[in-house]
């Protein structure tokens, strides 16, 4: 019973503290370096720069500790978050996950494959419908630390896949990404990346 309680306890303090509260008015401040790449609310023009509008909480706050780490390689954020604390991080991530993001058109050609993986999956293959995790309008599951995907530029979710696929990056849970993309054709992800491009949050 003692066993028990203990580990009650500990669970309990564990989530308490799993990371500061953000403050979205503090975050808009700190967001001058992001805007450059980003977009100032987070809607990036350049496809290669993901939106960051409208992105769950949590998950930006795992994403730029673990770019700030090293855990997740990204060339071109080398060195700008070095000087930020846990609480510059969560204001950040706060701010931007109150933005609302924009979305894109989907390739008319790839629509149907495109609905088709992200709606079903990929039976034969073993591939997973996205909705399970992102939910079916994009949106993700903030809960659970799942990223928004609805509206984000094709090329950008496209070389996420394609990174994921080669394991050369390797930091989502229980490497569900690496399993999903390690089955996908260039074809599968450029229809998938497409139609997510499309998909309204």
């Amino acid at each position: 019973m003692n066993k028990l309680l203990i580990s009650l306890l500990l669970t309990i303090g564990l989530t308490g503290v799993a990371h500061a509260a953000g403050d979205a008015a503090a975050g808009k401040g700190k967001t001058a370096v992001c805007g450059a790449c980003h977009g100032a609310d987070g809607n990036s023009a350049i496809a290669n720069f993901p939106k960051l509008a409208g992105q769950n909480e949590k998950y930006l706050i795992k994403q730029l500790n673990d770019i700030k780490s090293g855990k997740r390689p990204v060339v071109e954020m080398t060195g700008l978050l070095d000087a930020l604390s846990e609480q510059d991080i969560a204001d950040i991530s706060a701010y931007f996950a109150k933005q609302n993001g924009t979305v894109g058109h989907a390739a008319k050609d790839l629509v149907e494959q495109g609905q088709q993986i992200y709606r079903a999956g990929i039976a034969d293959k073993g591939v997973a419908a996205c909705t399970a995790c992102h939910s079916p309008t994009g949106g993700g599951n903030a809960q659970a630390g799942f990223p928004a995907i609805g509206g984000q530029h094709a090329a950008y979710t496209e070389k996420q896949l394609m990174i994921f696929r080669k394991g050369e990056r390797n930091n989502d849970p229980q490497q569900m990404m690496q399993d999903v993309a390690g089955k996908l054709s260039d074809a599968e992800i450029k229809a998938v990346a497409s139609y997510i491009q499309g998909l309204s949050k």
